[in-house]
């Protein structure tokens, strides 16, 4: 089995391939002057890329990700298609089709957040996306999809996987936590599965808007005085609401405070205005940053078997 990558996951292409017992080959990936996008699968994988079932692990963000992750995809079908037709006739230019086996994991989705239409006329993202991909892969796996519900009816098999275990384990062996708390309610299925596998209390936090600029988080059965409490969320950009809620927990007695999330954007220097407010912050590498303490690849072989079982029954 093959696990390949591009320009933008190969630490975690590396991670599931190890967790899979499979190879992994880094695809050819530049930018012209112009900044577009090169993509080739080298010499030493085009034979393995026919001969196996292969994952393609891809982010799509930033936006040059999504490109990027088109024309790997492309690259890849016309490959195992047996479609090698080239300008200067180098070798043959067809071979037989190999059939199914090409899958799509994305470790971070971008534009999973615009997973709703809220005005007339806007595009859901997210579907769009997806179903992009969809047209050129034969299954696709999420990590920690922040709303599952609009890509649950993809026609193609999907998996939806989870890297909570892995930071319930983690958060278990480093920090210790009392007390997990989650920033909204959009968070609390995640959170609250991590403090049922670490065995700690949980709660979380409620939004009350005030008016069009000012929102309060409120908690609920919040206690904490005297103990370590951990924020979990999937995903931690600004860090704004973490340090609000950090803030909180200190006036109320927490010892220490921690923010834990899969995926770690850390935009607009949020790692520095967080740990302003918290003792830690860890996060997996499903984007490249400077808190991947957390593995990814254990999670994403979850849903890279759940796909396979899929397809092998079909």
């Amino acid at each position: 089995m093959v696990v390949v990558s591009g320009s933008n996951s190969s630490s975690l292409a590396q991670q599931l391939a190890d967790e899979l017992g499979w190879t992994h080959h880094p695809l050819e990936t530049r930018r012209f002057p112009d900044t577009e996008g090169y993509v080739r699968i080298p010499d030493g994988a085009r034979d393995s890329v026919r001969a196996e079932p292969v994952v393609l692990v891809s982010n799509t963000f930033p936006d040059s990700g999504i490109v990027e992750t088109l024309l790997m995809l492309h690259a890849l079908q016309d490959l195992r298609k047996g479609d090698l037709a080239n300008f200067r006739n180098i070798g043959p230019q067809t071979l037989p089709d190999v059939g199914k086996g090409l899958i799509l994991a994305i470790p971070y989705f971008g534009y999973s957040r615009q997973d709703k239409r809220f005005k007339p006329g806007e595009a859901v993202s997210a579907r769009a996306i997806a179903d992009m991909f969809g047209h050129l892969c034969d299954g696709l796996v999420f990590l920690d999809l922040h709303a599952p519900a609009v890509l649950e009816d993809m026609p193609l098999p999907t998996a939806f996987t989870s890297a909570m275990p892995e930071l319930a384990e983690h958060l278990g062996q480093t920090v210790q936590p009392d007390f997990i708390l989650s920033p909204d309610k959009g968070a609390i299925d995640r959170a609250s599965h991590v403090a049922q596998i670490i065995g700690c209390e949980f709660s979380y936090l409620e939004k009350t808007r005030i008016d069009a600029h000012t929102i309060v988080h409120q908690a609920k059965d919040l206690d904490v005085d005297g103990k370590r409490v951990a924020i979990v969320d999937d995903m931690i950009a600004t860090g704004g609401t973490i340090c609000r809620a950090a803030e909180a927990l200190r006036h109320q007695g927490a010892t220490e405070v921690h923010a834990a999330c899969c995926h770690g954007l850390f935009t607009g220097g949020a790692i520095a205005r967080l740990l302003r407010y918290v003792d830690g912050v860890h996060a997996t590498g499903s984007l490249a940053n400077a808190r991947d303490v957390i593995p990814g690849g254990p999670a994403l072989a979850r849903g890279v078997k759940q796909v396979m079982v899929e397809l092998d029954g079909n």
